[in-house]
């Protein structure tokens, strides 16, 4: 029952240089466009740094104006850039940019864009 009442989650889908943010719990939505470019020809991600500023930004203006907000669970996806899966490095990657911006924990999913449900059970395993 108070893990309901305290359940954080978040989809972030991650194009080039940009982070879509959408909280499951609530249906609100921010996006992060980063100030530096991160991505690179080759990968999604390529510059760490410009990349955790930005979905920090992003995670923020989600939970604006909540006065308690607890770490959210993260079920991030690449949008582009997936041909033949993703690498190690590029796995490592998503989950450390995820847990810079907060994340308690994170699932990366390669597939098609999901819906809430498909979101919570990726997260949850429910």
């Amino acid at each position: 029952m108070i893990e309901r009442l305290f359940k954080n989650t978040v989809y972030v889908q991650v194009f080039p240089n940009r982070f879509e943010l959408r909280h499951i719990e609530s249906g609100s939505r921010a996006s992060a466009l980063s100030a530096q470019a991160f991505s690179t020809v080759r990968l999604l991600i390529g510059d760490f740094l410009p990349a955790e500023d930005a979905l920090k930004n992003g995670m923020k203006e989600l939970h604006r104006g909540r006065w308690f907000s607890p770490k959210p669970m993260v079920v991030i996806q690449p949008m582009e850039k997936t041909e033949n899966g993703l690498s190690p490095v590029e796995q490592r990657v998503l989950k450390e940019v995820a847990a810079g911006a907060g994340a308690r924990d994170s699932v990366i999913w390669v597939g098609h864009q999901l819906s809430d449900q498909e979101v919570l059970a990726k997260a949850y395993g429910v």
